[in-house]
């Protein structure tokens, strides 16, 4: 930890009291993989001494040595070799290890800091709750975020399978028209009569008769034969077996005057 002697016990007893704290909060510690501290300009980019994860989080942790600042009084020698040489360039201050510890964090969301020293005030005893209790609010950030994410990934597999089933349902009803659009073109959409069976030849010469105008001949049709059982017994027999001459076959009457249906009929026989 490039600690010197003198706060090596002290920055030990600080790590067992925070380890123990977040241990306490059912958070998991592990040691970092620091072998040496960094330089103070690039402290937060150092790799951690030790670790706590609260939550999924994971926070790195580094303790540094603070270090005091005192202007750099010259050498002989430096301004010997300042003298010959342009590119000497002679230090400004001069810095010794400090009795000052400074402990920072960094992972997850900040929310209150991420560094806490030693102060006049307050030394860094007196700072631990508030450590913990920021692990504690990254932790809470992350899991809240862990769920948003959740939510958020659900919401678009529904969307998603909602815009799939409306795809189907579009590309279902396309093709549903497509279709008719196709029969209709091709004149499938509205099919023909079926033809039926080869009539008999009283049906076909009747057929003839009504097409000249004229009625059948008394008893050629059988004995009850009358105009009005023609009318409603070959003539419907006619237009079951030919629609086709349903228009011309009811619009035609009896010439002789005598009324049609199953009264006349009756009177007639």
């Amino acid at each position: 930890m490039a600690l010197t002697k003198s706060v090596q016990g002290r920055a030990f007893r600080l790590i067992h009291a925070l380890l123990t704290a977040t241990q306490k909060l059912g958070y998991v510690s592990a040691f970092g993989t620091a072998e040496s501290a960094p330089a103070p300009h690039r402290r937060r980019n150092g790799s951690p001494h030790f670790t706590i994860t609260a939550q999924g989080q994971r926070c790195d942790f580094l303790i540094l040595q603070e270090q005091d600042r005192t202007d750099h009084i010259p050498t002989k020698k430096e301004l010997s070799d300042a003298e010959k040489h342009s590119w000497v360039r002679i230090p400004r201050y001069d810095y010794s290890p400090a009795e000052r510890l400074r402990m920072c964090i960094s992972g997850g969301s900040r929310h209150r800091a991420d560094e806490w020293a030693d102060t006049v005030a307050r030394p860094l005893e007196h700072q631990l709750a508030e450590i913990v209790q920021e692990v504690e609010l990254r932790g809470e950030a992350a899991e809240r975020k862990r769920l948003a994410d959740l939510e958020a990934a659900r919401e678009k597999r529904l969307r998603w399978e909602a815009a799939m089933e409306q795809a189907k349902i579009d590309y279902a009803e396309t093709v549903r028209v497509q279709r008719l659009e196709a029969q209709e073109r091709h004149g499938v959409a509205q099919r023909p009569w079926p033809r039926t069976s080869t009539p008999s030849a009283s049906t076909q010469r009747t057929c003839r008769l009504v097409r000249r105008g004229t009625e059948p001949r008394h008893g050629s049709l059988g004995p009850r034969a009358t105009c009005s059982g023609w009318t409603h017994s070959t003539g419907r027999s006619a237009c079951r077996t030919f629609p086709n001459l349903a228009p011309t076959i009811s619009s035609r009457s009896c010439t002789d005057g005598t009324p049609t249906g199953p009264a006349s009929r009756s009177k007639a026989h």
